[in-house]
């Protein structure tokens, strides 16, 4: 049976499309892993109306990247370098696909642990999203861990299952909620007024 035969419903299952920039309307096929959890559409479209849609030159990190589609938004919207981190092969693999399928020469990717990862990582990145299994993250490490890597104007974008505070150095600029997911975009505190 040939894709165009599936039903709509069946053919658009584990897809989602880019909602802007130069490859907007774009549909990205993601593997279909158990706890994988696409960040919605209108989640996406609310995290680049915070960051601005245009990314020119910008480079961003993704560890927790599963379906990758926050690093080819970023990509899309013109980021110089989108660094894509998971632990699953086949999710790396997909990712390869879907960069080379793009056209992409912007797009780094690593099979790895988000946390070894981290502990190698000497870059600092523009943008870092952040949206880890719910049920496995160590808040209390992972947060100062990616805070590390963050560029001093840098943005980090945190999806979380309630609210979070930010580790010490940042603070919690914009957040809101849909159904179940908390997100957050943080930057760096600003520093006391001297007195």
């Amino acid at each position: 049976m040939s894709p165009r035969s599936l039903p709509k419903a069946k053919r658009q299952a584990n897809q989602l499309r880019i909602i802007g920039g130069r490859w907007r309307g774009r549909r990205l096929g993601f593997s279909a892993v158990p706890g994988l959890r696409p960040t919605p559409d209108r989640v996406r479209e609310t995290l680049f109306n915070w960051l601005g849609q245009d990314l020119a030159g910008a480079t961003t990190l993704d560890l927790f990247a599963g379906s990758g589609l926050l690093t080819f938004e970023a990509l899309s919207r013109g980021a110089a370098l989108g660094v894509a981190v998971d632990h699953h092969a086949g999710i790396v693999r997909r990712l390869v696909a879907t960069g080379v399928a793009l056209g992409t020469t912007a797009l780094e990717t690593h099979c790895a642990d988000a946390h070894g990862f981290l502990a190698r990582e000497k870059r600092p990145f523009d943008v870092i999203f952040l949206d880890p299994p719910f049920g496995t993250a160590d808040w209390d490490a992972l947060l100062p861990a990616v805070a590390e890597r963050l560029a001093m104007s840098g943005m980090l974008y945190v999806e979380a299952p309630a609210a979070i505070d930010a580790p010490p150095g940042l603070e919690v600029w914009r957040g809101d909620k849909a159904g179940q997911v908390h997100y957050h975009l943080l930057r760096r505190a600003a520093e006391a007024p001297s007195v």
